[in-house]
């Protein structure tokens, strides 16, 4: 006889009765307040390709396929704003679950962005 369906009952038994606290974090939609002090000082990344690190002079200096870039990043009203060199200010409004972050357009679904946020390296 196996042990496996016993350990497996208890396994499950234990899952349901602490069930709340292995729950995943809902994501929610930030407002300015929040996303100011939620990125100031931090670093943004997707774990392979890109990396941004929000300084909290609003400088945002910007990690890609091995090259480094300095930009500007601000809160208006609810959005971040980014501006990168050699382009136009983009506005996203921000969700994020725990250090997950999504930055998506106003109005949409779909992140355009999602990444890890962490102290920088």
């Amino acid at each position: 006889m196996s042990i496996f369906p016993a350990c497996f009952a208890a396994v499950a038994l234990l899952l349901a009765a602490h069930g709340s606290s292995f729950a995943a974090e809902t994501i929610r939609q930030l407002d300015g307040a929040q996303i100011r002090s939620k990125l100031s000082g931090m670093e943004l990344s997707d774990g392979v390709h890109s990396r941004d690190v929000f300084g909290r002079d609003g400088v945002l200096t910007s990690h890609a396929m091995g090259k480094k870039t300095a930009g500007k990043w601000r809160v208006r009203g609810d959005e971040l704003c980014l501006t990168r060199p050699k382009e136009d200010e983009s506005c996203y409004v921000v969700w994020a679950a725990g250090t997950k972050l999504e930055l998506r357009r106003k109005g949409t679904d779909l992140p355009l962005l999602e990444g890890t946020l962490a102290r920088p390296r």
